[in-house]
């Protein structure tokens, strides 16, 4: 029971970090479902997750056609800039009822892919099954990963299993319903979709099923789980345990509230409430010594097997918050270095690295412009640093962080990790003021080289910095 209360408890702080922003309409009478008693499960985490880079693909609006050969092109440019693990978004087919768009749209409807019609099928816009197959095998032959976008918590009004199998799904006073926050009762104004009901054995055998299915048929390596804090957390660990038993897999929960979701089943989560924090700094609401109280919170609450993904863009951000020079303006770039140095694992989302600066349709077709400016030198030196130092490989595999005191700790953040003699040093201004800083202390002394500009540069015991406005250095001795 102490379990279960807490488990409400966190969910619903979680409404508060998610990023899906919507309407609430009022509450009605929906019987959570009970969480049974679950233990902590143990699995093997790939080796290949330890020092691995993170892309997000959006399908749809990569290419002109949108499909997996559109795609498949781009696979060399992305291993040449240090990508390892490619997550797709939902590739499935989208349904048709009440298949949303955007207003005022001209382009294509094209639907919400969290929307979806069978979770064993294959959209075809995207290509078939097999086309499916020879992209994951390209991939793979690169040395790269493939993760699939899968949403457990619902289907469209029109899926397979609607039809075929009613029972799947939450009644409220006998008719299907939205999806609702199993923390307090409350609809979603996710119209598009209806609830899936997780106190059903046969619905959970079958979601089981579905996983199981792209690893045995397509090879493969991982999921991301959208929503995952509106699915019962023993869920997962009976997930968890079904994948162990064909092969260890990288598993990503797009949630941060339930901590025991890092002990049950994924290896990270997403890292909404850090991202809130880098936003409110980048406009002045918070200063930059702010990190060290979200760090105190985050370590009391989380344990220490997983991490969080960072990020400055998603599909969610982008398309309904904002572009990075929205949400970050200037300090989009320091930003960006600083979630892929700092505590976690950081995340490129599909056209950062052509200085993508538009909020992309998400209903309807809106291809991505790659002609903007290469950012490919920056992201290859930045992807390129995890490869070689272990200071910021992911999880435990990495070196815990270290504060650098400052002179001006309000507006500067410093920090150095360290792991089996590797080394990683970060000075990041934030703000907009030029300043020169002087590190206390003499935890990072040494040789190190610049990771962007290539200098040798030489840190003493107490050594002051000169930044300009917004400038980062990040440092490392391999």
């Amino acid at each position: 029971m102490t379990i279960y209360l807490f488990l409400l408890s966190a969910i619903a702080i979680a409404t508060l970090l998610f990023a899906f922003i919507h309407k609430s309409v009022p509450v009605v009478e929906y019987k959570t479902v009970v969480q049974k008693p679950f233990i902590p499960v143990d699995w093997v985490t790939p080796d290949w997750v330890k020092s691995s880079n993170i892309y997000e693909v959006n399908i749809q609006q990569y290419s002109p056609a949108g499909d997996f050969k559109g795609f498949a092109a781009h696979l060399p440019r992305l291993k040449d800039l240090g990508v390892d693990i490619l997550w797709l978004m939902p590739i499935y087919p989208v349904c048709e009822t009440n298949r949303k768009s955007h207003e005022g749209a001209t382009s294509k409807c094209i639907g919400s892919g969290y929307a979806a019609y069978d979770f064993k099928a294959v959209n075809p816009d995207f290509g078939t099954l097999e086309e499916f197959k020879v992209l994951v095998n390209e991939i793979h032959s690169l040395d790269m990963k493939v993760v699939l976008d899968f949403v457990p918590d619902h289907t469209g009004w029109d899926s397979l299993w609607m039809k075929e199998h009613p029972e799947y799904f939450v009644k409220v006073e006998g008719e299907f319903t939205v999806p609702i926050d199993p923390a307090n009762g409350v609809k979603t104004d996710w119209d598009d979709v209806a609830m899936l009901d997780y106190s059903n054995p046969e619905l959970r055998a079958a979601v089981i099923d579905a996983h199981e299915y792209w690893m045995n048929e397509c090879g493969i390596d991982g999921y991301r789980e959208d929503v995952a804090g509106f699915v019962p957390t023993d869920f997962w660990a009976e997930l968890r345990v079904a994948l162990n038993k064909i092969r260890p897999v990288f598993m990503l929960a797009e949630w941060e509230a339930i901590p025991e979701q890092l002990a049950v089943c994924f290896e990270a989560n997403y890292g909404w409430h850090f991202h809130s924090e880098m936003k409110a700094i980048a406009k002045g609401e918070k200063s930059a010594d702010s990190i060290d109280a979200y760090l105190a919170m985050d370590k009391a609450k989380n344990p220490a097997k997983g991490w969080h993904m960072h990020f400055t863009q998603n599909h969610d951000e982008n398309t309904w918050n904002g572009t990075i020079k929205e949400s970050f303006g200037a300090a989009d770039d320091l930003f960006t270095v600083f979630a892929h140095t700092f505590d976690g694992m950081g995340l490129v989302y599909s056209g950062q690295e052509a200085s993508l600066d538009k909020r992309l349709l998400f209903f309807n077709k809106d291809e991505i412009d790659w002609t903007g400016a290469s950012k490919a030198d920056f992201f290859k030196k930045l992807l390129g640093l995890k490869h070689r130092n272990q200071a910021i490989w992911n999880g435990l595999a990495g070196g815990q962080l270290q504060k650098i005191v400052t002179n001006e700790d309000s507006k500067v953040y410093a920090f150095m990790r360290e792991k089996n003699g590797d080394k990683v040093v970060g000075v990041f201004n934030m703000s907009a003021e030029p300043l020169t800083v002087t590190l206390e202390g003499n935890i990072y002394v040494g040789d190190y080289q610049n990771v962007f500009d290539g200098t040798a540069t030489e840190l003493k015991a107490d050594t002051t910095l000169v930044l300009k406005g917004w400038e980062y250095l990040v440092l490392s001795n391999r």
